[in-house]
C-alpha cells in the first residue's frame, strides 16, 4: 500500500506533485491546520504530515497519529511541534534549515539600508503631502564598520553582501574558524571588541541560554556612540527595554527590528520611537523562500517514506537499522561526550579530535562523529542535530581530525574527544559497559570512573587536604544532595577533578561560592 501524506497547511502545488511522482498519496487540504478537531479526528489515517507554522503538532494529537511516521516542517522553526511526544511515539520530526537563508540575509542587508536613510519614516511624511527634505539626513554604507554577531549560514550570507557593498565587515562567532573567516572576507574578533568598532550590528545566532540578550544594558553600554542594530534572528537576543533606554538617550542611533520577545507583537517597548524600523517577521517571507522549503519537506518526506533515508531530522540518528543494536549506546556516549567538552569550553573551538580505539573503531564512526559534533554545538546552538551538525562544523571551518585504533588496551572500546581552543587542549575519554551505560574514564589525562547524571558539577583543583569536606559541606549547607562523587588526580598535591553527581540543580550564586573555596581552579555546572 502507497504512503499517504497530509499537508494540512499552504504548500506549493510543486511540493504536491514531488509526493505523487515518488508514489506517494497526497491528500491537500490547505486550511485544516487550523481546525483542531477535524485534524484530530483524520489524522491517524496517514503516515507522514507536512506543515508549516498553523498547524500545531501537540501530544494530544501525535495519540491519534497512530499510523504517522514523519512530520516535515518547510521551514527551520518547530515551535509548534511538540518534539519529544513524537520522539516517544517514533515519530521522526523533520525540518529545511537552510531554505530561507538567502531570503533572512537580504532581509536583514534591507533594514540596514532603511535605517541608514530613515526611509519608512520619510515616505509616510512624503505620502502625508510634507517635504521635509532637511530632515531626513541619513549616513553612507559605504567605508562603515558591520559587526557580525552569529557567522554561520545566514550570518556569512549577509557579511558576503556587505563586503560588496564595500563596508567593513567583523564578526563574532565562537565556532567560525580564522581560515573560514579570510575565506568569506572578514575579520573575527571577540564580542567586546564588536562592541567597540561597529557602526551597525547586525544579529544571526540561534536563541539559547548563551546568547539570551547577548545585546544587554550593560553590552549596549559598550557600543560605539551612535551604533545602529539590526535583528532578524529571534526576539530575546537584545534586552529591548535597555535597547529603548538606549535609543531615547541618543546612545544607539536607530534599530530595526523583524523579531520580537513577544509575537505576534501588538505592544513592545520599541514601538513608536522615531528612529525605530519595524517588521513583522518577515525573514522568510519570499515567493522563491516559500517554494524553496515546500520542495525540500516534500523531497525528505518522499525520500524517508518510500527509501527509508532520514536527512534534516530533529530527533533521529542517521544509522540503518542492522547497526542499530550495536551502535546506538555508542552514539549515545559520543553524543554526551562532546556535550561534557561543549558545556566546559567557554573560548573559541578551534578544532577536534576524535580518538577510536578498540572495537569501537570498527563501527560506523560516522554517525558517532556526528553525534559528537551534535553534543559540543548544542550548548551554542541548541537546534543542532547529527544531521546538520557536521554541516555547521564545515561551515565554522572547525577542524575535525578522526584517529581509528583498532588494537584494545585497558577496554574493549574507548571513545576519545579534544576540543582545541586557542589556549589550551582538554580531552575527555568514555567507554560504554555490559549494561550498556555510557560511563567517564578520562578527563584530560586523569583517570575517572564516572556515570553521566541529568545534573553534575565539575570541579578541578589543587590536590590538597581538607578539599572534599568543605565541598560537600557547601553542597549540604545549601540542601543540595550528592547522589554521586567520582574524583582522580595526577599524583598527590598536583591538579584534581571532582565529578559530582546532584539532586537538582545547583544556582549562579553556589556556583560562585564553590568557585570561590581554597585551591579550587574551575567550577561548572553540566546537564545532560
Amino acid at each position: 500500500m502507497a504512503p499517504r501524506v497530509l499537508i494540512s497547511d499552504s504548500l506549493s502545488p510543486t511540493a504536491v506533485q514531488i509526493f505523487k511522482d515518488r508514489g506517494v498519496e497526497v491528500d491537500y487540504q490547505p486550511n485544516l491546520g487550523k481546525d483542531k478537531e477535524k485534524l484530530a479526528e483524520i489524522i491517524g489515517n496517514y503516515d507522514g504530515l507536512a506543515i508549516r507554522s498553523a498547524t500545531k503538532v501537540t501530544a494530544k494529537l501525535l495519540e491519534k497519529a497512530t499510523r504517522l511516521k514523519v512530520v516535515g516542517r518547510a521551514g527551520i522553526g518547530v515551535d509548534n511541534v511538540e518534539i519529544p511526544a513524537a520522539t516517544a511515539k517514533g515519530i521522526i520530526v523533520m525540518n529545511t534549515p537552510f531554505g530561507n537563508s538567502i531570503t533572512t540575509a537580504e532581509h536583514a542587508i534591507a533594514l540596514m539600508f532603511a535605517l541608514a536613510r530613515e526611509i519608512p519614516a520619510a515616505d509616510a511624511s512624503t505620502q502625508a503631502g510634507k517635504w521635509e527634505k532637511n530632515k531626513f539626513m541619513g549616513v553612507e554604507i559605504t567605508a562603515k564598520t558591520l559587526g557580525v554577531i552569529g557567522c554561520g549560514n545566514i550570518g556569512g550570507i549577509v557579511a558576503d553582501r556587505a563586503v560588496g557593498l564595500k563596508m567593513r565587515v567583523i564578526a563574532f562567532d565562537p565556532f567560525l574558524s580564522p581560515e573560514r573567516a579570510i575565506e568569506i572576507g572578514v575579520e573575527k574578533v571577540e564580542l567586546e571588541e564588536l562592541l567597540r568598532r561597529a557602526d551597525f550590528i547586525t544579529l544571526h545566532t540561534p536563541l539559547t541560554e548563551k546568547t539570551r540578550n547577548i545585546l544587554s544594558a550593560e553590552a549596549i553600554a559598550k557600543c560605539k556612540k551612535g551604533v545602529r542594530i539590526i535583528n532578524c534572528a529571534r526576539g530575546g537576543l537584545v534586552d529591548e527595554v535597555a535597547l529603548r533606554a538606549a535609543l531615547d538617550s541618543g546612545h544607539v542611533a536607530g534599530a530595526a527590528f523583524d523579531v520580537f520577545v513577544e509575537e505576534p507583537a501588538t505592544t513592545n517597548p520599541l514601538f513608536g520611537h522615531p528612529n525605530v524600523v519595524c517588521t513583522p517577521h518577515l525573514g522568510a517571507s519570499t515567493t522563491e523562500a516559500q517554494e524553496n522549503v515546500a520542495l525540500q519537506v516534500a523531497e525528505q518526506m518522499a525520500d524517508y517514506l518510500v527509501k527509508g533515508a532520514v536527512s534534516n531530522a530533529l530527533n533521529m540518528p542517521s544509522i540503518t537499522a542492522e547497526e542499530a543494536p550495536r551502535l546506538t549506546p555508542f552514539v549515545k556516549l559520543a553524543e554526551m561526550i562532546g556535550s561534557f567538552a561543549g558545556q566546559l569550553t567557554d573560548t573559541d573551538i578551534t578544532g577536534i579530535r576524535l580518538e577510536y580505539e578498540g572495537d569501537v573503531a570498527t563501527m560506523n564512526t560516522r554517525a558517532l562523529t556526528a553525534a559528537a559534533l551534535t553534543g559540543v554545538l548544542k550548548p551554542q546552538l541548541e537546534t543542532v542535530n547529527m544531521v546538520s551538525a557536521p554541516a555547521v562544523a564545515k561551515e565554522r571551518g572547525l577542524g575535525v581530525e578522526e584517529v581509528r585504533r583498532e588494537e584494545q588496551g585497558t577496554f574493549d572500546s574507548v571513545f576519545r574527544l579534544t576540543v582545541k581552543t586557542a589556549k589550551q587542549e582538554r580531552s575527555v575519554a568514555g567507554t560504554v559497559f555490559a549494561d550498556g551505560k555510557p560511563r567517564i574514564v578520562e578527563i584530560k589525562g586523569i583517570q575517572m570512573d564516572a556515570e553521566f547524571q541529568p545534573s553534575m558539577l565539575y570541579v578541578t583543583n589543587k590536590d590538597k587536604p581538607g578539599f572534599i569536606g568543605r565541598l560537600g559541606t557547601l553542597l549540604g549547607d545549601a540542601g543540595i544532595n550528592i547522589a554521586t562523587f567520582a574524583l582522580g588526580r595526577q599524583a598527590a598535591g598536583e591538579d584534581a577533578i571532582a565529578l559530582v553527581a546532584i539532586d537538582g540543580a545547583v544556582d549562579a550564586d553556589l556556583l560562585d561560592k564553590v568557585q570561590a573555596l581554597p585551591n579550587v581552579v574551575q567550577a561548572k555546572r553540566l546537564r545532560f
